[in-house]
């Protein structure tokens, strides 16, 4: 349910995925980003404020209610003018490309049909576009999430780097 997510997005949270830190690497003024599944925004505003004024943040989620308190909360840090809230299908993020950055955290695992998932994320990133994927390993086991990253692979994704995320399965994808 939506309001479970404010679990999620606290300021305790911070002492294990600090946005900053976890971003920072992997974006420029001026990009394109997209935060699929992004809840409340816990990671959309930080990449708002790292794209900068120039640049884009796509907040995707399928509950309107996420997207909604979403957009109170980057009124707030006042960075609403540089996110676009897209509520996608069940069938397809129908995100428009194209995008330099996509975060896909802690909801792969949730994705009926992966492979449909994957294949439509590579399509709008860019030539030199990353994904970065991470997972819960209380909730996604090293068996599944190689099975997720198979699926990747046929997607057409590689695998560029493997930063470390507590609490935490993640890799960085990009383009074959």
């Amino acid at each position: 349910p939506w309001w479970f997510c404010y679990s999620f997005d606290n300021p305790l949270r911070r002492l294990f995925h600090d946005p900053v830190r976890l971003l920072a690497p992997f974006l420029k003024p001026g990009m394109t980003a997209a935060d699929i599944g992004c809840g409340m925004g816990y990671f959309t505003i930080t990449l708002a404020k790292l794209v900068g004024p120039g640049g884009r943040a796509i907040a995707v989620d399928l509950q309107q209610r996420m997207l909604d308190v979403l957009v109170r909360r980057a009124a707030r840090a006042g960075v609403a003018d540089r996110i676009t809230p897209h509520r996608c299908g069940k069938e397809s993020l129908g995100v428009e490309g194209p995008v330099d950055f996509a975060l896909a955290f802690w909801m792969a695992h949730e994705v009926p049909d992966k492979p449909r998932f994957f294949r439509e994320i590579f399509a709008f990133l860019e030539q030199e576009g990353r994904l970065l994927l991470v997972e819960p390993k209380y909730h996604v086991t090293r068996g599944t999430f190689e099975r997720t990253l198979a699926v990747c692979r046929e997607a057409g994704f590689r695998q560029v780097g493997q930063p470390a995320v507590a609490l935490s399965r993640a890799v960085l994808l990009g383009k074959g």
